[in-house]
């Protein structure tokens, strides 16, 4: 019995990356440096968008708005469960069997990242609308239908991935930070490429026809105020500038999220058809690609704190509510010798 148990300690770790582990510490710590690394950014991150939506309430005024936060709170989630693999590759105990949470662990993470998925399709459609139809806009886009429609995504990112419990396959690698997983669930072709046709080509299809239809009824709206410029006044120039630029640049915010969430999800969405398709497997690429696509949780904050100005008041507003209530406590404790001081 001691044998055994000094043999299971003694073993080397299950770790993805090629790297020598410490055996005084006896755990991956690259792996666990990167993971609880990603996992305190996107938390912080995604819970100061939060915040910040909830005390700015001009950024409410767009009903983007609702999407950026159901993509703010499905990251945020994101970031909660990576703490299941962090806790693990340190050898907590989970509640459940590696095979159980490897499987719910990454079921989890692949319905959170396509409400983002979904969610950015969305905006791009919302952004559409609003450009192609903007007299009819607020008659179509109502806050009851874009509240269904985030039901809508939620329920449909749920049921795609449901077939990963009735061994269809493997959901994404996002659990191969657990043995199990790596090496006894293996992914099937007809499954990856299911989810292909549910979710990751009508997404991209969706992006790229709104996006590139936008950007083309925005350049025609330029080259009219331009041509126009030579029959009005500089005052009539100046407020077609100031009608057509919001829009512009709000579009151009969406564009650079939507465009960083494909840039860092492509490396992950080739190498999954690479192994679905041809058997190609590299525990290294699998780690890299896989954290490198959920780094993207972060990212949108990032993204979204250094283009959006009314995002910049917001957070300013509420760093500095957070500073006066951290001042006045320390404000009080030093007038409080003071006023004893009177009193005698």
């Amino acid at each position: 019995m001691n044998s055994t148990l000094e043999g299971n300690q003694s073993s080397p770790p299950f770790c993805l990356l090629a790297v020598n582990y410490l055996e005084t510490i006896n755990f991956c710590l690259l792996e666990v440096m990167i993971i609880i690394f990603l996992t305190v950014l996107i938390i912080s991150g995604n819970i100061i968008v939060i915040f910040v939506f909830h005390c700015a309430p001009l950024l409410n005024h767009h009903t983007t708005s609702y999407f950026i936060q159901t993509m703010a709170y499905a990251d945020l989630l994101v970031g909660v469960s990576c703490l299941v693999p962090s806790l693990s590759l340190l050898h907590y105990p989970l509640p459940l069997e590696e095979s159980l949470t490897c499987q719910v662990f990454g079921y989890v993470v692949s319905v959170l990242k396509s409400v983002s998925m979904t969610s950015l399709a969305c905006i791009s459609i919302d952004r559409y609308i609003a450009i192609t139809k903007p007299l009819t806009y607020n008659t179509l886009v109502t806050p009851w239908r874009l509240r269904i429609c985030i039901l809508v995504i939620w329920f449909y990112s749920t049921l795609v991935f449901l077939p990963s419990f009735f061994h269809w396959g493997k959901p994404g690698y996002h659990g191969d930070v657990f043995q199990w997983c790596a090496e006894s669930w293996p992914t099937d072709p007809y499954f990856s490429l299911f989810i292909v046709l549910m979710l990751y080509a009508p997404a991209a299809f969706v992006v790229c026809f709104t996006y590139f239809n936008i950007f083309r009824i925005c350049q025609q709206h330029t080259k009219e105020i331009s041509e126009r410029r030579a029959r009005f006044s500089s005052q009539s120039r100046e407020a077609g500038d100031m009608q057509s630029c919001p829009e512009k640049r709000y579009a151009m915010v969406l564009f650079r999220i939507t465009s960083v969430f494909y840039i860092l999800w492509l490396p992950y969405i080739i190498y999954f058809l690479m192994e679905s398709s041809a058997g190609f497997s590299n525990r290294t690429a699998s780690f890299l690609t896989t954290w490198l696509a959920i780094s993207n949780s972060f990212c949108n904050c990032v993204i979204y704190s250094l283009s959006n100005s009314v995002f910049q008041k917001g957070l300013k507003r509420l760093s500095g509510a957070v500073c006066t209530s951290c001042v006045r406590p320390t404000a009080a404790k030093d007038s409080c010798p003071k006023s004893k001081g009177g009193h005698v």
